[in-house]
């Protein structure tokens, strides 16, 4: 997800007793979370922790060697049930360990880089994206490898897709992450409008020029105010959901043997940035954020002001409980040169300044078993990590969506992993630096249309001198 689903459901998550605190009971004085983070490590903190920023299970009587952790996680509103049962589980299973769960803070890259510079994070963490990577850059996180290679057979390995797996690796051999779930992109489309407006359902041939024609003949101005209110299509403005395309193209942000070295301005990049533009700016068959009034794209589909949308199975369950309209999906149209989709890198990690690294471990192999990654899939159908769950989360799909979903291709979520054609968010040596230069830069191409995607051709130098002294 964020970045991409994660940003969405952070977006759309409840508040609870202000942003970025642990609610007190009543009469008692409200607990800052770096202060929440330093009395977890103590046996007093049960005593005045609770509210809903603080899920775990009744207290039970603590020896003078148990360990206590802080895994820091998802606020949306589905995803602290199902932790406070899974970490029951978990205790049961490790007597000696015992898990604070807290969600994370609203501004997250900010407050989880403030944290870690402070040297209050969580022990464990969840992360995405192009924002994982600069976590490991400045230092922040424990080297898993020595782990993985003791304590995880082959088969475990195996399970996950080597695309998103590898993605957790640094240049230099160090493993950052395990995958938490795996995220893939997909085409959701309007049934009914495609019906209405006689245009074929899109299936595993359609290309980039199906795609664009079938985005003609859905853009319309149904009300007559002559003002457009139907897009085809739309996708989110953002790192890997821009770069999917540019690698169906053959091209690249970053050097794959170089990570100082930018490819952003190369003709096969430049070319697929351009082609997203025109449908946006051009042909105006692309709706922008500016035309959905800012609204997420997948509410923007569910409100049928879009007739498809660039989204993931992240998006699965959210669609189906709001979209009053048949859905279909499909998988993602291959590009000029070659068929790809985005493996989302979301992770769990353990932050390198933790005093219990041997426990923060057996905490990381739980969240990564088969058992969460089955109870992440029934809570809001998140495709698993692990190949071996396609099935049963796909079940979990038509079991409580048996009218919506009977004849859809569920499996197009997990065609790239099973067929090895998903790509995951490429990353530089500098990755902040070149978050914060082509993202400013496409604001300006795409949400507000003020400039060409040849500006990416100084966003390219700017990027490349940031990674001077990183090699």
């Amino acid at each position: 997800m964020r970045m991409s689903k994660v940003a969405d459901d952070r977006k759309n998550a409840p508040h609870c007793e202000g942003e970025g605190q642990a609610a007190a009971p009543a009469g008692s004085p409200a607990l800052s979370r770096r202060e929440f983070l330093r009395m977890a490590g103590t046996a007093a903190a049960g005593a005045v922790l609770g509210g809903c920023t603080l899920l775990r299970p009744e207290p039970t009587p603590q020896s003078p060697d148990q360990v206590q952790l802080v895994y820091q996680d998802w606020r949306t509103d589905w995803f602290p049930p199902m932790v406070r049962q899974m970490l029951e589980q978990f205790h049961a299973t490790h007597p000696n360990i015992r898990v604070f769960y807290t969600p994370d803070p609203e501004d997250f890259e900010e407050k989880v880089l403030a944290d870690m510079q402070a040297g209050t994070a969580p022990d464990v963490f969840q992360a995405c994206c192009s924002f994982f990577p600069i976590l490991v850059q400045k230092g922040y996180m424990l080297d898993l490898h020595p782990y993985v290679e003791a304590d995880l057979d082959q088969a475990t390995v195996d399970d996950w897709d080597p695309a998103q797996y590898r993605s957790f690796f640094t240049r230099e051999g160090q493993q950052y992450g395990l995958p938490k779930y795996h995220g893939a992109l997909a085409l959701y489309y309007n049934r009914d409008l495609f019906d209405e407006y006689g245009v074929d359902y899109p299936d595993e041939s359609w290309d980039h020029d199906g795609y664009m024609a079938a985005m003609e003949r859905l853009t319309d101005d149904r009300d007559g105010d002559d003002e457009t209110d139907l897009w085809g299509s739309t996708l989110d403005v953002s790192w890997d959901r821009i770069q999917v395309h540019v690698n169906s193209w053959g091209g690249h942000f970053v050097d794959p043997d170089d990570p100082a070295q930018c490819r952003m301005c190369e003709p096969e990049a430049m070319a697929a940035m351009e082609w997203l533009r025109a449908r946006m700016w051009d042909d105006r068959v692309m709706a922008t954020p500016l035309d959905v009034q800012n609204v997420s794209t997948r509410q923007a589909f569910i409100n049928a002001q879009v007739a498809m949308v660039e989204d993931g199975s992240w998006a699965l369950k959210d669609i189906l409980t709001g979209a009053n309209f048949r859905v279909g999906v499909a998988p993602f149209p291959a590009g000029p040169v070659r068929r790809v989709t985005l493996a989302t890198t979301d992770g769990f990690g353990i932050y390198a300044g933790t005093r219990h690294p041997d426990a923060a471990w057996e905490l990381l192999k739980f969240l990564t078993s088969r058992e969460y990654g089955r109870a992440m899939a029934r809570a809001n159908f998140l495709q698993p990590a692990r190949a071996s769950l396609v099935d049963e989360w796909i079940s979990f799909i038509r079991e409580e969506f048996p009218g919506k979903i009977a004849d859809w291709d569920i499996a197009a979520f997990a065609d790239g992993h099973l067929k090895g054609y998903s790509v995951t968010a490429e990353v530089f040596a500098n990755m902040a630096d070149a978050k914060r230069l082509a993202y400013a830069a496409w604001d300006q191409i795409y949400k507000l249309g003020q400039a060409p995607v040849e500006e990416m051709e100084t966003v390219c130098r700017q990027i490349q001198e940031a990674q001077e002294g990183t090699e």
